[in-house]
């Protein structure tokens, strides 16, 4: 079953427990991947493009909520939070900063990286073996910066 299909599926199911947070984050959510299939005119997203829809939204849920914090709104930060892991249920663990660390060796050994110049050419390698997968662009950035700056 695809990521897609889950979504519609999970939909379905809230509407029929009328659980109206799961089903008002899952609509969202099909708004934006019936949008994506309007404009590409595709009838069904990839798993990795429903991927991206989601950790989108995962991200602006969690900014949001932080945004509400500063501002002292406990309720609507509250309402961003749990939208977030309604959210985080159909994103893939994140890759754990050991198998990054990992990667980022094997990367600068395999291409002969010997500094700042190479970055580009590492980061294109690790993030490519990971492709699909959840990971942090940025911490592979600074985990790339800090074994290149070491040589």
């Amino acid at each position: 079953m695809t990521l897609q299909e889950t979504i519609n599926t999970d939909l379905k199911t809230a509407l029929k427990a009328k659980d109206e947070t799961v089903l008002g984050t899952l609509r969202l959510i099909k708004a934006e991947i019936q949008y994506e299939l309007t404009k590409t005119g595709a009838s069904e997203l990839s798993d990795t493009a429903v991927m991206q829809i989601l950790k989108s939204n995962y991200k602006r849920r969690k900014d949001t909520a932080l945004e509400y914090d500063k501002a002292n709104r406990p309720d609507l930060s509250s309402k961003e939070i749990e939208e977030a892991e309604i959210i985080s249920r159909y994103i893939p663990k994140e890759v754990s900063e050991e198998e990054i660390n990992k990667a980022v060796g094997e990367a600068v050994a395999e291409l002969g990286a010997s500094g700042p110049q190479d970055m580009g050419k590492v980061m294109g390698k690790v993030m490519a073996k990971f492709k699909g997968q959840n990971i942090d662009g940025s911490k592979v950035s600074s985990l790339v910066k800090q074994a290149l700056s070491a040589r």
